[in-house]
């Protein structure tokens, strides 16, 4: 009965549904003893995150060059900086001129193209001195065609039995890829991340294709790893189709969410598919986290701007991404905004202006979700109410609560200017809009009025 009710709960009120994510594990389960054996930095449920492109965030694209944009990363309220690979490229089958950074070549080297092993200690020094963290990626389930491993261990590769050479990972021929039922492989590639720990002090990973290693390798090398430094771990898989690598990792991608929001921005899904898949991320507990975000070096490069992929709905979705439970996750210009695709092969610098036109919008959503308690994410103490409207077809509305703190988001998700009333008894008491500063009486039943792709956040 009471497994019954934490359902029906779960159709309104979201962040306490562990009972759901937990029924099925039992005393002993491995995946259970894993994830509860992990160990977990203790700024993660208030962070965020911002991936550094380093070959285009400056003409130079070298660390010392991104170094002097901390200072204003850090006024904007950039809290843990991801930095794309900075391991050299393979040059054999790269692609383009100057070829992907996921094509690794050797995976404790820097790739001279950004600087210098000396060049990326100072740059992660300076980010501690300035309250920053520090995490990078790592491409573990291949390397380029030449990497070092080629010559000296290649019993570490998968081979293709049709050519008798490395096999080439899926739909990228410039890759090949890693046998993980080597144990000496698995030895060699731990090794390789604590170097980094070791070596420079950085503060976490965000492990490249995540859900392509086999699980029981992260489950390995997460506490050999974090027996060093605790560390934050992102992984790139999404959680609703691998739910055991959720286990392991403290946030992963909202994949699903990210594609969905696009199908309903160019009309092929409603509002109501939106609603329901979020049901479906917050039935998935609060032992871990997902990341929320509208680009990436993926998207902007492969799929389009953010612009491009939502028009004017990139902005409210902005404003959920840093309001819904979880961790928000920028890239590079973001903060311009960046209505450029960047090329992935080539030197393509981002075209900096003066004036960042969305800096203080997402300084005040950065800052909004690192110091108000009810926007911590993955906190099951912490509750998400979504809220009845008269335009629920159009506006998505939510409050997030912990204690007596509340953030109350309002979105209008459509193309049209809505007159509307949210009707819901969760609603009630003075708030202040974190954007004008202005204060509000709302209420059950309170009018708004949102012109297209309109948003507010309030705070009690």
């Amino acid at each position: 009965m009471r497994f019954a009710l934490a359902i029906l709960c779960c159709s309104m009120l979201f962040g306490s549904c562990i009972l759901m994510d937990k029924k099925d594990e039992k005393p002993g389960d491995k995946n259970t003893a894993t994830k509860n054996s992990m160990q977990k930095v203790d700024w993660l449920h208030n962070t965020n995150i911002y991936e550094v492109n380093v070959r285009q965030y400056t003409p130079e694209g070298t660390f010392n060059a991104f170094a002097k944009h901390i200072p204003r990363l850090k006024e904007m309220g950039v809290e843990v900086l991801w930095f794309m690979p900075i391991t050299p490229i393979a040059p054999k089958n790269k692609k383009g001129s100057m070829g992907s950074p996921y094509a690794c070549s050797d995976y404790t080297s820097i790739n001279p193209e950004f600087g210098t092993l000396d060049d990326f200690k100072a740059l992660v020094k300076t980010a501690h001195d300035n309250g920053l963290k520090v995490i990078i990626d790592w491409v573990a389930n291949h390397t380029g065609w030449d990497h070092i491993w080629t010559k000296q261990h290649p019993d570490y590769y998968l081979k293709d039995s049709a050519t008798n050479d490395f096999k080439i990972a899926s739909g990228m021929d410039d890759i090949i890829e890693l046998d993980y039922s080597n144990p000496a492989l698995r030895k060699a590639m731990i090794a390789a991340m604590q170097y980094w720990v070791k070596e420079t002090g950085i503060d976490g990973y965000r492990c490249d294709l995540a859900s392509w290693v086999e699980v029981d390798f992260w489950q390995e090398a997460r506490p050999q790893v974090d027996s060093l430094k605790t560390l934050f771990w992102l992984g790139e898989f999404d959680e609703l189709e691998t739910p055991d690598y959720g286990k392991v990792f403290d946030a992963s991608y909202s994949w699903k969410w990210m594609h969905s929001t696009r199908d309903y921005a160019e009309n092929k899904i409603t509002l109501d598919s939106l609603v329901d898949l979020l049901k479906r991320y917050s039935a998935i507990g609060d032992a871990s986290m997902r990341a929320w975000f509208t680009t990436n070096h993926d998207e902007n490069s492969w799929n389009g701007t953010e612009y491009e992929k939502y028009g004017d709905l990139a902005i409210p979705l902005a404003v959920f991404s840093a309001t819904w439970n979880g961790v928000p996750l920028l890239y590079s210009g973001q903060e311009l905004p960046n209505h450029k695709r960047l090329e992935f092969f080539e030197k393509d610098p981002i075209q900096w202006s003066d004036k960042n036109q969305l800096h203080d919008f997402y300084k005040t959503l950065l800052t909004l979700h690192h110091q108000n308690p009810a926007l911590r994410g993955g906190d099951s103490t912490v509750q998400t109410f979504l809220l009845n409207t008269s335009a629920a077809d159009k506006v998505l509305a939510y409050k997030r609560k912990k204690d007596d703190y509340e953030v109350l988001v309002v979105l209008n998700l459509s193309k049209d200017n809505v007159n509307f009333t949210v009707n819901d008894e969760a609603v009630a008491g003075p708030y202040r809009n974190v954007f004008t500063k202005e204060n509000a009486q709302l209420n059950n039943g309170h009018s708004f009025n949102l012109p297209k792709s309109g948003y507010l956040v309030f705070e009690k």
